[in-house]
């Protein structure tokens, strides 16, 4: 039998999709953005979704039993994007930590996955990772966390780092989890990204842009991803692709950029931005959603492979 999981701060289901593919099943999710909600409720039709904040959930009537806990909590107070608030944020993000820990309270999860920004670590000087993992221990968890980044663990030629959280009940279990070895990373960026077929024109720089000659001096290889910077085009040495944000929701300038081979400049589609974060070909993008919706969610999103990786680890230590 599968075990259950409940995913919260779902967005559009990466988590979730990592988890499936390791062989758990996801019964309940809960996100807030609409947008992000008709995205996953396309891919998973069958979990039982609340589209609501987190903090109007009443754990004992709204949430099924389940067994693992998974969640990406909000990552904008601790991030380098955002303004490092962290608990303090003015908006209230920091302290939805806090509703998770609520929630573990009542329901007490066999296994506890947690996924966010690497800064999370250093914030305040270590004392909001300090607050988080105490937290937990009190709650009776023993906590194991790392650092991943993508290229490295997900066979993703992204540069996206993140720390992650497995948290177990059982002190044997916590015991025999290992997060898994780096990888050999085989994929270039031209297996997620299509430097040949044409795109529609509104992804294209033309001379109607107004730092157009700066994108076509600036930008002159394509096997690698660029970005503008407001005033010059930084280039990705590594040639891997910068890591994706949800920025990219808000202005087609935060969009990373590549060179066709036919020499024209364009940004990247929100199909190539998911296949950056590794989701499955076979998963769907509404097409009744906007483009900067679309990024939104990609950004927002994590790794698919990193996180399937570290569910098969917990496979491993369960079933040992």
């Amino acid at each position: 039998m599968k075990l259950k999981c409940a995913s919260f701060f779902a967005g559009v289901g990466g988590i979730d999709k990592g988890f499936e593919l390791a062989g758990f099943k996801t019964i309940f999710a809960n996100e807030f953005d609409y947008n992000a909600s008709v995205t996953y409720k396309l891919n998973f039709p069958n979990v039982e979704f609340a589209l609501c904040d987190i903090r109007g959930l009443d754990a004992n009537k709204d949430i099924p039993d389940f067994d693992i806990m998974l969640a990406g909590f909000p990552c904008q107070a601790f991030s380098v994007a955002g303004y490092r608030q962290g608990f303090n944020d003015e908006k209230g993000r920091g302290n939805l930590f806090f509703e998770l820990a609520r929630i573990i309270e009542q329901k007490h999860p066999k296994v506890i996955f947690l996924e966010n920004v690497k800064n999370l670590v250093s914030h305040d000087n270590g004392n909001t990772f300090a607050v988080i993992s105490d937290t937990l221990e009190k709650l009776g968890y023993f906590v194991k966390s790392a650092v991943l980044n993508a290229s490295n663990y997900g066979n993703i030629p992204q540069t996206r780092e993140r720390i992650y959280l497995v948290c177990f009940k059982d002190k044997e279990l916590y015991k025999n989890f290992d997060f898994p070895k780096p990888i050999k990373l085989t994929k270039t960026l031209k297996d997620v990204i299509d430097f040949e077929t044409r795109q529609d024109d509104k992804f294209y720089y033309t001379e109607k842009c107004p730092f157009y000659k700066e994108l076509v001096t600036g930008v002159t290889k394509s096997d690698t991803c660029y970005q503008w910077r407001r005033v010059y085009v930084r280039e990705n040495k590594s040639k891997l692709c910068p890591t994706l944000t949800a920025n990219m929701g808000m202005g087609g300038h935060n969009v990373p950029l590549i060179r066709m081979f036919n020499g024209e400049i364009r940004k990247l589609t929100p199909r190539e931005c998911f296949n950056l974060q590794g989701f499955p070909q076979d998963y769907m993008l509404p097409t009744t959603i906007c483009n900067g919706a679309l990024y939104k969610q990609a950004g927002n999103s994590v790794v698919v492979t990193v996180i399937q990786r570290i569910a098969e680890e917990i496979k491993k230590a369960i079933l040992n």
